[in-house]
């Protein structure tokens, strides 16, 4: 092997396992950043010009930040297509969906508070930054949240260090160990007054008598000018705040920052990532001014390469084959798309150049030239540069063209040989592994390209084949003109046997819908029953026998509401037997709610576990309270299926941020896996909510004494949040496990609990979390050492010393459940200013433990009788005499000693087993019949 070819493995390989992005750090600069402008905005030079002025704002307070160390030297800023072309260079394998900055509107005016899109947990890079037009284009926004070169550095450390905020709109006050009343925030030395709006006018704050806290409203209003100079993951919009939190970290905040990290300062964080830790300061440097390239993309291009070799002649791989590439031609790729086939074995031939799909007439033209039979070797590299050549047809560049590479085998000459003319063509090359014996060198073409990778199994009734054409759409960011799967399921019928389901057509979704049915030797009996009780029959399908697939298009909009089928083995031998469903945005200006799903890596060491990732959105606004199921194949097809989770425990980093997650560590053997996941929202229960990890809307500042409010912020009708019914299915890609030793089991220790709370009620106090697993985030574990202290710092760094609560009576639930557990102190007094802190440890059968869990405050702060409330008017800025100083409770003598605790409040833990989909009345009928008929 070359050394170039070398060379190129190694530095993919850095670049996409270290953060899954083309992102590279050379002696401190920061080169290759995509800025993505999003399709659906109306064509404005101004935001591009924002853009640079941001980043140039941006990289000088960075380098401070980083205490000389990192800047930005180069930035790609990719313009939609569908803006006027002004020469801009043609991009790459640079795309929307990749991007490191998107830039979009929200369809719901929820405000323009940039976020980052973070996944995993302290220390991992995020996904992407999210920003407004407006955010760009607004002044006014400046004095919200702060200079925008500033708010980059802020979304730069989530996107790039993993992590956190550190202030909590949840939790806006907390109570100190002190007895004191804070505005969560890092540092605690930046200060403040509190105040709160109440219709056009300030008011006094009040505090909230259950909690001692000041009331809903009230709201921390911070000093314009002052010594304070941390942090930026609080208040970068503070002339003083130039550095991240360190020795000033404030650790009792209820910052997420404290909650995911440990309390860990976000400069400790900042400095063991690999870009600081690799990066010397250079304070003597003289900071170049970033550069920029404007790029462009162009009408998608995309080339089927096909294997054709003799292996694929088993097993129906060549049936398999043409079944779901004719999916993809007749139901996914989108119109104006140019489309080209290409097969490989021995040899190669081009089967068709390039053809721009207008309408059905191009697609059924195509999908008569797919291939059906099969012969010779293999050799991937003829078809690779094949479909480069075909690519090249249609504007001289196969520059941000794509390649689907299909193939089954080994190949039969050295793979490595054509990585040049790959990295050279600039193409997106996206790779299908059919079968187990697939060249292990797919997934390095894969990451060269930023291309996407699958794994199709020989099972008789798995769908993974057509689920990875149905994936493969456009990556520019229009989903109004996607095609989204609702349904993908198929099963082994027995003679006579039956299957059926629902699939929600919900109000996003409903023009192009396709109903496809998939058999293996002969056409099932079909009924399909509409919201409105009209019943499809086998002969509304229009059959294709070489697929054997037979489809139903429904005309115009599709019924909102639950489709109902029904479909029956009329064959005298058992087949496999599957329905797949997909559907557009019924509403050009409304997205679609879609599912993407992912590993939390692509390359895996047994026995590392992994964390399965499913996104569910609508737009941009996370989709919560969704039924999530993961199922994983490995490549023999043993299947493991996972219920996600979006409770902020185990794997799941925060509640309710519409990223479902769970562990993964059923291993099965060495190779390649596929994930796919199922959405579901049958039972009414999802709504839309907002980013968790939101950019500060910053009140307003005191200046001079006064007080100067910002305005509000936009406030959402609760009923455009709510959701209907819908369901999703969605292929989450494939993943390689190495290092397993045939027969080694590995047992993990139990996850940390993260979300532990208490309270006092009366003479009691309540602790409740979300239940551990024996194994990470799955099982039972064997109990909880459950310990108090009256200083939350001993107990977090003493915690074997710290007093002991008997939780002999817990009995503890499965993982995932609600604990909850109720005790009376004995020897402690209850009163006015009592302050105690709990934290707890899981255990399991062999003894292993968990990490310490978080910190929870129980607190019992009665306020005093509050003075009559002065209200002043607020056209005139409020005079503010001082920052007031913290609200203090003398507490009454305490003991904190606990020798026993009494019987607890049990919660019973959640029913995780799933409920079957009810079938009308009218389907019931009809499948009686089905059953007398085939009798």
């Amino acid at each position: 092997m070359s050394f170039y070819i070398l060379f190129t493995l190694v530095l993919t390989w850095h670049l996409f396992c270290a953060s899954a992005t083309l992102i590279k750090l050379e002696n401190g600069g920061y080169e290759d950043i995509v800025i993505a402008i999003n399709p659906g905005l109306r064509e404005n030079i101004k935001i591009i010009e924002n853009i640079q002025n941001m980043i140039k704002e941006a990289t000088p307070y960075l380098f401070n930040a980083t205490r000389n160390r990192v800047y930005i030297r180069s930035v790609k800023i990719l313009i939609p297509m569908t803006w006027s072309k002004k020469n801009y260079t043609k991009a790459r394998t640079e795309t929307y969906n990749k991007a490191d900055v998107i830039i979009a509107s929200p369809h719901l005016k929820f405000g323009d508070d940039p976020y980052t899109l973070q996944y995993g947990g302290c220390g991992e890079p995020g996904k992407y930054i999210h920003m407004t037009p407006d955010f760009l284009l607004d002044d006014k926004l400046v004095s919200v949240y702060g200079p925008r070169g500033r708010v980059f550095v802020h979304e730069w450390a989530h996107l790039r260090w993993g992590v956190y905020d550190e202030y909590n709109y949840e939790k806006p006050f907390y109570i100190t160990a002190d007895k004191n009343i804070e505005a969560t925030r890092c540092s605690a030395d930046i200060t403040g007054t509190y105040v709160k709006q109440c219709q056009g006018k300030t008011c006094n704050c009040i505090r909230d008598p259950q909690t001692g806290l000041y009331e809903d409203g009230c709201v921390f209003v911070p000093e314009r000018n002052q010594a304070a100079k941390a942090s930026i993951m609080y208040l970068q919009a503070l002339p003083s705040v130039t550095d991240f939190c360190e020795k000033d970290h404030n650790t009792e905040a209820p910052t997420l920052q404290n909650r995911i990290c440990n309390s860990r300062r976000t400069w400790d964080v900042i400095m063991n990532s690999t870009d600081i830790k690799s990066t010397p300061p250079n304070a003597d440097f003289d900071l170049p001014v970033p550069t920029f390239s404007l790029l462009q993309g162009s009408d998608r291009v995309v080339t089927l390469v096909l294997d054709v070799s003799g292996s694929m002649a088993s097993d129906n791989r060549i049936g398999r084959l043409y079944q779901a590439a004719e999916v993809f031609l007749m139901q996914i790729v989108e119109e104006g798309s140019h489309v080209g086939i290409v097969t490989f074995s021995t040899s190669t031939s081009v089967l068709s150049k390039l053809v721009q799909v207008i309408d059905d007439t191009q697609r059924n033209k195509l999908k008569l030239l797919l291939p059906t039979t099969a012969a010779g070797g293999t050799n991937i590299c003829l078809g690779i540069r094949e479909g480069i050549k075909v690519n090249k047809q249609y504007d001289g560049s196969s520059y941000s063209t794509e390649l689907v590479l299909l193939t089954d085998g080994e190949d039969n000459d050295d793979t490595s040989l054509c990585f040049k003319d790959i990295t050279d063509s600039g193409a997106i090359i996206h790779v299908i592994a059919l079968g187990p014996n697939a060249a292990k060198e797919l997934e390095q073409i894969v990451d060269m390209t930023g291309g996407l990778r699958f794994l199709a199994i020989d099972k008789v009734d798995a769908q993974g084949l057509i689920d990875a054409f149905i994936s493969l759409t456009a990556g520019d960011g229009a989903t109004a003109q996607q095609a989204i799967q609702l349904e993908s399921s198929g099963s082994v019928l027995q003679p006579s046997d039956c299957s059926s389901g629902t699939v929600f057509i919900d109000k996003t979704v409903g023009n192009g819908t396709f109903f496809l049915i998939t058999w293996e030797t002969l056409e099932p009996l079909i009924f399909l029953i509409n919201p409105n009780a009209i019943v499809y029959t086998s002969k509304h399908f229009t059959p294709d026998k070489t697929s054997r697939s037979t489809r139903l298009e429904i005309p115009g909009t599709a019924e909102r509401g639950a489709w109902q089928y029904n479909l029956c083995n009329t064959h005298t031998a058992s087949q496999a037997i599957g329905i797949v469903v997909t559907s557009m945005a019924a509403d050009e200006n409304v997205p679609p709610i879609t599912v993407n799903a992912h590993m939390n890596r692509d390359n895996n060491r047994f026995p590392e576990p992994m964390v399965v990732y499913a996104s569910v959105n609508q737009g941009l606004l996370p989709v919560v309270n969704a039924n999530v199921t993961a199922i994983i194949e490995s490549v023999k097809g043993k299947s493991v299926t996972l219920e996600l989770w979006d409770n902020g425990a185990g794997a799941d980093t925060v509640r309710n941020d519409g990223i479902y997650s769970r562990y993964f560590t059923e291993f099965d053997e060495n190779g390649r896996y596929s994930l796919k996941v199922r959405v579901e929202n049958s039972k009414m229960k999802s709504r839309l909510a907002l980013p968790r990890s939101r950019a500060l809307y910053i009140p307003g500042f005191v200046e001079n004494g006064q007080v100067g409010l910002n305005p509000s912020r936009p406030v959402i009708n609760d009923d455009e949040l709510n959701l209907g019914e819908f369901s999703r299915t969605a292929s989450g890609g494939s993943f390689v496990v190495n290092n397993i030793v045939p027969g080694d089991r590995h047992d993990y220790k139990p996850d940390k609990v993260t979300d532990l709370d208490a309270r006092i009620e009366g003479k009691t106090i309540v602790l409740t979390w979300t239940a551990t697993g024996d194994d990470l985030d799955q099982g039972l574990v064997s109990g909880y050492d459950l310990r108090m202290n009256t200083n939350p710092s001993e107990l977090r760094n003493n915690f074997d010393n710290s007093t002991t609560v008997n939780t002999s009576s817990l009995i503890p639930q499965i993982a995932g459940s609600s604990e909850s557990f109720t005790f009376v102190q004995d020897e402690i007094t209850i009163e006015n200013g009592t302050i105690i802190y709990f934290a707890l440890i899981a255990f399991d059968e062999i003894a292993q433990k968990s990490d310490l869990s978080n910190i929870a405050q129980a607190a019992l702060l009665i306020p005093p009788t509050p003075a009559p409330t002065t209200v002043q008017s607020s056209p005139a800025p409020t005079t503010v005499q001082s920052s007031p100083a913290p609200t203090t409770v003398q507490p009454s003598p305490a003991r904190t000693t606990v020798q026993s605790s009494s019987a607890r409040t049990t919660v019973p833990p959640s029913n995780k087993s799933s409920e079957s989909l009810n079938i009308t009345f009218l389907s019931l009928i009809i499948c009686s019949f089905v059953k007398l008929a085939l009798l």
